[in-house]
């Protein structure tokens, strides 16, 4: 179960290698819930980095999990990890990403289709302009599993934002000459 779990962190790595310098993981910043879970299986296990745990629903669909940000946060992508060899009927089928600043105003912002995924899907979140969406609070929710399932298992989810880009101007007096201007901001 190990060689799994190291090849899928890898995957991911893979996969997000070309924008790691443009990214950053924001969900630790966010608060997370979920609508219901077996003792056991929760938002710990979701967020642990390890594919070999999961979180495990208990109860009707749709099957939720809460993120709340404390600040309106710029938001790039979604990454879930499922897995149908190992969770087959458990594995979500359709799912739709809700978005705003609280559990009243939620627009669905995309769905996605599933059929039998194995490692991480990921799902650019924009806004109407195309860009990344800005909001306080995003949404996932299971509306079906494979094989009518009842429970639902997700084994990862990381949110991803872009990363700041900022110039530090460094205020070194009146700097005259093209030599000493060169150097007086840093990047």
């Amino acid at each position: 179960m190990k060689m799994a779990a190291n090849k899928a962190n890898e995957s991911l790595e893979i996969a997000l290698e070309k924008f790691s310098k443009n990214i950053r993981e924001v969900g630790s910043q966010a608060i997370w819930s979920l609508s219901s879970c077996k003792p056991g299986f929760g938002v710990d296990q979701l967020r642990d980095d390890c594919v070999d745990t999961y979180w495990q629903s208990d109860g009707q669909l749709p099957h939720l999990v809460n993120v709340q940000f404390r600040k309106k946060t710029t938001v790039q992508d979604i990454c879930i990890y499922t897995d149908y060899k190992l969770d087959e009927s458990y594995t979500p089928s359709r799912i739709s990403i809700r978005a705003g600043t609280h559990f009243n105003d939620l627009q669905e912002i995309e769905v996605v289709e599933l059929t039998e995924p194995s490692g991480w899907i990921v799902i650019p979140i924009k806004d109407i302009h195309d860009n990344p969406l800005r909001t306080f609070m995003v949404q996932i929710a299971v509306i079906t599993n494979h094989q009518n399932g009842r429970d639902t298992h997700m084994r990862q989810i990381k949110i991803h934002s872009p990363a700041e880009k900022r110039a530090i101007t460094l205020d070194l007096g009146h700097l005259t000459t093209v030599e000493c201007r060169q150097f007086s901001y840093l990047r």
